[in-house]
C-alpha cells in the first residue's frame, strides 16, 4: 500500500460496504481473522469497510484475492473500484482558496440519492443564494480573495439538488439573521419560498424545537448502496459520523418531521417575513 493516501470519498464508503459483504457473508470471518489474513490491523480493515480510508483497486484485489472471491467477481469488483477512481468529479483537485473538507462532502453529497439538512444558524448552503453566502463568509472571516472561489465551490455543490431527494429542516430563528444585509436576507427567503416548486422540501421548525436538535447542525446522506452517513460541519473542519453514530440523528430527524410545519405552512412564513422586510 502507498504511503500517504488522498482523503476518503463517497466511493471508499461503497466499495468498503462490497468487502464488508463479501466478509461476512461469503467467507464468515470475523474482523479480526480477516485482517490478520491480509496482514492489516483490525482497526485498518474497519476504517476501510467503514468508507474512513482512502483504498485503491489494488487493495481491492489483494483483499479479495485473501478473500478466495471466484474471478469473475473478483475481476468485477477490482473494474469496479478503479472505474471509481477516475471518475472523480471537480471535488478531486484541490481549489485555491476553498477547504479540502469541501471537496470530501461534495463528493459524497454527489453520490447520495436523499440529503436531509438541519440548520439552527443560517441557511443550508445547499440553498443558500450568493449575495447570503457572501454575508456569512465575510462574517466569519474568509479572506476576501478565497470568496469567490468558495462560492464557486458552493454552486457546483448546489448542482446535485436536481438529482437527489432533499429536505432542509430549518430552526425559525435562522429566517431572521440577515447575513449580507436586509436585500440580501428578503432575496434569500424568496429563494427558499421558491423551492417546493423545484421538488425541494423546506420546513420550518418552530419553537419549542426538540431538545435533541438544539445541540447543532448537521446533514444526513443516504446512498443505495451504502450505510448512511452524517456530516457535522465545524470551523475549518468537519467531521462524519458512522453506523450506529448515526442511529441517534434518524430518531432526530423522525422529530423534526413530527414537529416541523409542512412545506406548504413552511412556505407561507416564509412569504410573510419576506414581505415584512
Amino acid at each position: 500500500m502507498a504511503n500517504q493516501r488522498r482523503n476518503p470519498q463517497a466511493r471508499d464508503r461503497t466499495i468498503g460496504a462490497q468487502l464488508k459483504a463479501v466478509r461476512t457473508q461469503q467467507r464468515r470471518w470475523s474482523l479480526e481473522a480477516a485482517a490478520e489474513a491480509i496482514g492489516w490491523s483490525a482497526a485498518t480493515l474497519s476504517r476501510t469497510e467503514n468508507g474512513k480510508r482512502h483504498i485503491t483497486s489494488e487493495d481491492v484485489a489483494t483483499v479479495l484475492a485473501i478473500y478466495g472471491v471466484p474471478t469473475p467477481q473478483r475481476e468485477e469488483l477490482i473494474a469496479a473500484a478503479r472505474e471509481g477512481g477516475t471518475q472523480a468529479g471537480w471535488w478531486s483537485r484541490p481549489l485555491p482558496g476553498v477547504l479540502p473538507d469541501v471537496g470530501t462532502l461534495a463528493s459524497y453529497e454527489a453520490s447520495a440519492n436523499a440529503i436531509t439538512d438541519w440548520s439552527l444558524a443560517d441557511v443550508p448552503g445547499l440553498l443558500q443564494t450568493e449575495r447570503y453566502a457572501i454575508g456569512i463568509m465575510m462574517d466569519v472571516g474568509v479572506d476576501a480573495r478565497d470568496i469567490e472561489m468558495r462560492w464557486m465551490a458552493r454552486c457546483k455543490r448546489q448542482e446535485v439538488l436536481a438529482k437527489i431527494e432533499y429536505t432542509a429542516f430549518i430552526h425559525e430563528n435562522v429566517l431572521r439573521r440577515p447575513f449580507g444585509g436586509v436585500a440580501a436576507l428578503k432575496e434569500q427567503l424568496a429563494h427558499l419560498e421558491a423551492a417546493p416548486a423545484r421538488g425541494l422540501s423546506v420546513r420550518i421548525v418552530r419553537e419549542p424545537a426538540p431538545y435533541l436538535s438544539l445541540r447543532h447542525s448537521w446533514m444526513l446522506l443516504h446512498f443505495p448502496e451504502a450505510p448512511p452517513v452524517l456530516h457535522v460541519e465545524l470551523f475549518g473542519s468537519s467531521i462524519y459520523l458512522h453506523e450506529s453514530e448515526v442511529h441517534g440523528y434518524e430518531t432526530i430527524r423522525a422529530m423534526l418531521d413530527r414537529s416541523a410545519l409542512s412545506t406548504m405552512e413552511s412556505r407561507s412564513m416564509i412569504g410573510r417575513l419576506r414581505e415584512r422586510l
